[in-house]
């Protein structure tokens, strides 16, 4: 076990179901350990991993799925100290040079979008994500596994083995073993992160968690309709003050866009995209804004229902 970590029953996962076996409450959580990290079992056998802003669900499937939830809780431990570290460098927009892991995958994620405006923080929750999941694969085989960093996913899947992702629309996208596939990511106004733009969601699959979190984050900003009065933004330092973008102006509100206005921004956002997708640096996307939805590349959605995870 890690310093300063401690694990509700051990790091062996919960048994399965039973007629006789005992059902997990729907969260168990450890008490607060000193060092701050918590980490419990949730339901469907999932591991919850949480310190300070970084909150993952890791699930895990195959015969060395009990040495990766070990493997993720070891690698957890003391990410977000070493990133802490690091945080003036991965806050600049200007390339600034990084010594850790996650930080130089951040900063590799975002490099191919400059000279436009991008800092490494725009990959961080995708980061974060892939390197929890390289740590678990190096255990041994695993048929499925994936870390949800607040909705931004590293994925791996096995032969057989399926992923559905659903859209804000309604519909889901079903990933498969051997579609390329490693990364999930999505961002918006109306998320967590703070957007340039005023797309609802922006859905991204890549190679990678990172690269498809700093993708997510420029497609986003390019769903606009700039100076428009429907529009309300403000500096992003005015909602969050120690926002990596600054004076830059952030999208708080949208009223309600006509249908021409729709197609309009999501158009600029397709095209953003579309040229992402052509320089290889992501696989799909899919686009919502007002309830309208726009696809490009290796994105198809299915009109039935689904969940963010499959069970």
């Amino acid at each position: 076990m890690t310093a300063g970590v401690a694990v509700t029953g051990g790091l062996s996962p919960p048994a399965p179901a039973g007629p006789e076996a005992r059902q997990a409450s729907p969260r168990e959580h450890l008490s607060k350990a000193e060092a701050g990290v918590q980490a419990g079992w949730i339901s469907g056998g999932r591991l919850h991993l949480n310190r300070g802003p970084i909150d993952l669900v890791i699930r895990a499937e195959g015969p060395a799925a009990a040495a990766a939830y070990r493997a993720a809780l070891a690698r957890f431990d003391g990410m977000l100290e070493a990133l802490v570290a690091e945080l003036p460098a991965l806050r600049s927009g200007d390339g600034v040079p990084v010594e850790g892991a996650v930080a130089r995958a951040m900063a590799a994620a975002v490099a191919p979008y400059r000279p436009a405006f991008i800092t490494p923080m725009a990959a961080v929750a995708g980061a974060v994500a892939d390197a929890v999941l390289v740590a678990m694969r190096a255990t041994g085989p695993l048929d499925r596994a994936y870390v949800n960093n607040g909705g931004d996913i590293a994925l791996h899947l096995g032969p057989g083995s399926r992923f559905d992702v659903a859209m804000a629309t309604g519909g889901t996208v079903v990933l498969h073993a051997g579609d390329g596939v490693g990364g999930v990511a999505t961002s918006g106004w109306r998320g967590r992160s703070q957007s340039l733009g005023i797309a609802d969601a922006v859905t991204v699959l890549a190679r990678t968690g990172a690269e498809a979190d700093a993708a997510a984050t420029m497609v986003a900003n390019a769903v606009d309709l700039p100076g428009h009065p429907a529009v309300t933004r403000v500096p992003a330092v005015a909602v969050k003050a120690d926002s990596d973008l600054g004076q830059r102006l952030v999208t708080v509100d949208v009223g309600r866009l006509s249908a021409g206005e729709v197609a309009e921004a999501l158009g600029r956002g397709a095209c953003s995209a579309r040229r992402l997708v052509d320089r290889g640096l992501i696989l799909g996307a899919a686009l919502v804004l007002q309830g309208e939805m726009v696809t490009v590349g290796r994105m198809a959605v299915s009109e039935r229902a689904g969940a963010w995870i499959s069970a």
